[in-house]
């Protein structure tokens, strides 16, 4: 009866080891979508026995309802740190797409203590005071000129389509500048998975980031999912299972 005691208790204990080594993945999208645009990531990443959340920004995907012109940058921020902690989430595995990349680098700025590493896909890997406006070399009068009351608009969403679907974004998301501070957040790994955003990936190899290159286009998540999951994967875990680190770009 002892015997089959322990050994009861030794599997649950296997178990919960097994389950606090699982990565936690928090996926954050790139402008004007959702977190819809990653279901299919998401999927592919739980299979493997990764904890994935994905909040989507206020005023995109789903909470389109809640959108105003006077949401900028930093409410993003918020929206993920907030998910951060309130599902007391530890040694993140933060992976941000495109205008994503803004939202984690702050992120990690506000919460290094809650992060283990970021993965930016094909994102922007902003400096201290930039804006993604600046670094798609655009003025704030620039980007203006193409703003319909507050917003930028999703031109090429046909008219009355229904949900899920690409909707406008507030200008203020493209022109708020970050503002870095935290010497800690400096110090986190980085990773790029580059999809074409040539000067992105030169931003990370300066910064003596591992490259990565799917030779998919910038949509990555409805291109090549699989690719795209696999990849995340094996940079979530390398730190932590002892597993071959994937090949790099040359």
């Amino acid at each position: 009866m002892y015997v089959l005691i322990m050994l009861v208790f030794l599997s649950v204990c296997q178990q919960v080891s097994a389950q606090s080594r699982r990565p936690t993945v928090v996926i954050v999208q790139g402008a004007f979508g959702g977190s819809w645009g990653y279901r299919k990531v998401d999927s592919l990443l739980t299979a493997k026995g990764c904890n994935v959340y994905r909040p989507s920004l206020t005023g995109l995907g789903e909470r389109v309802h809640l959108s105003s012109p006077g949401i900028g940058l930093h409410t993003h921020i918020l929206d993920v740190v907030n998910t951060i902690l309130y599902e007391d989430l530890h040694d993140v595995v933060l992976v941000g797409h495109s205008y994503g990349g803004m939202v984690i680098t702050g992120v990690a700025d506000s919460i290094p203590e809650r992060i283990q590493k970021l993965i930016y896909v094909d994102a922007a890997i902003p400096e201290n005071g930039e804006s993604i406006a600046m670094i798609w070399g655009k003025t704030d009068k620039e980007m203006e000129k193409s703003t319909t009351n507050g917003y930028q608009l999703a031109t090429w969403v046909p008219a009355g389509k229904l949900p899920p679907k690409d909707v406008p974004q507030p200008i203020k998301t493209f022109t708020d500048t970050l503002v870095l501070k935290n010497r800690r957040a400096q110090t986190l790994p980085g990773y790029f998975i580059s999809c074409g955003w040539k000067e992105m990936a030169g931003r990370a190899a300066n910064k003596g980031w591992p490259v990565f290159s799917l030779g998919t286009d910038h949509n990555v998540q409805w291109s090549d999912p699989m690719s795209l999951s696999q990849l995340i994967f094996q940079l979530a875990t390398n730190s932590q299972d002892g597993s071959s680190k994937p090949s790099r770009e040359k």
